[in-house]
């Protein structure tokens, strides 16, 4: 049964709060200075708050113009030609603040595509997904399985930074999918791992919170999914890469493959 708008505000807000979000700044631009004294004596009528939209029903009501296109009938959609794309992209406010878009980086046809949440300041200053710390360890992560970075696929649920760091909103969420539902399209990786819990409610719509969801399956255009924590969470509690670790090892039994021999250290 299809959630009433209210009761998925409740959800987004309960997954702000996971997040660390304290409270919701309101923005300047529905605020508007009054103009005259008899203009700012008048009284107003009760604000209604609206209900935050999934990033599906944000898409569904953004103006055509500010969406994506799809490549035109008969033309050949290519990483390369998509990433110009993603460079001159308007399509939600990101842009204005952004350095650099980043649309990702990997391989045709890999085992795995592993979807964050948005790029860092190091992402953003260098055009290139997961660099940073949580990239670090990400990559310490995919070397576990027994791949280099360069064998799978990496990108973001959003291609623009958040102004500092914030989590994105469903708008920009939307904004960008069409960029990554191509991207899959043209990359068409074996699995997919969605890192955190805004990947997880941007590529699945799955709305509970990420320590509920972490180790199940879903799937996303006939491809199976695997949702479990970011990178930069654990590095903030280290005790929950036992749980990654459990998460990334059904990845690679769900494609009959098993973790190396770590060797043991000094």
């Amino acid at each position: 049964m299809k959630k009433s708008l209210s009761e998925q505000a409740v959800e987004y807000l309960e997954y702000l709060k996971e997040q660390g979000l304290t409270h919701v700044p309101a923005s300047k631009k529905i605020r508007p200075k009054p103009t005259s004294v008899a203009a700012a004596s008048k009284p107003q009528a009760p604000h209604r708050q609206a209900s935050t939209p999934s990033p599906v029903e944000a898409a569904s009501a953004l103006p055509a113009s500010s969406v994506p296109s799809a490549p035109p009938a008969g033309g050949v959609d290519t990483l390369e030609s998509l990433k110009a794309e993603i460079a001159q992209c308007h399509a939600c406010p990101l842009w204005e603040t952004r350095l650099h878009t980043v649309p990702g980086q990997g391989i045709l046809h890999p085992d795995i595509m592993f979807i964050g949440e948005g790029p860092g300041q190091n992402e953003d200053e260098q055009g290139l997904a997961f660099v940073g710390k949580a990239g670090q360890l990400l990559t310490k992560m995919i070397q576990a399985m027994g791949y280099a970075r360069e064998d799978v696929f990496i990108a973001n649920i959003v291609k623009c930074r958040p102004p500092g760091n914030r989590v994105p909103s469903p708008d920009e969420m939307a904004g960008c999918m069409p960029y990554l539902k191509r991207q899959i399209a043209i990359i068409q990786p074996k699995l997919i791992v969605c890192l955190g819990a805004t990947a997880v409610r941007g590529l699945v719509q799955e709305q509970t919170s990420i320590s509920r969801v972490r180790g199940s399956w879903r799937e996303f255009e006939g491809i199976p999914v695997m949702l479990t924590f970011h990178p930069a969470y654990l590095l903030r509690d280290p005790r929950k890469k036992v749980e990654a670790w459990a998460d990334l090892k059904a990845v690679l039994a769900r494609l009959g493959k098993t973790p190396p021999t770590m060797p043991a250290k000094p």
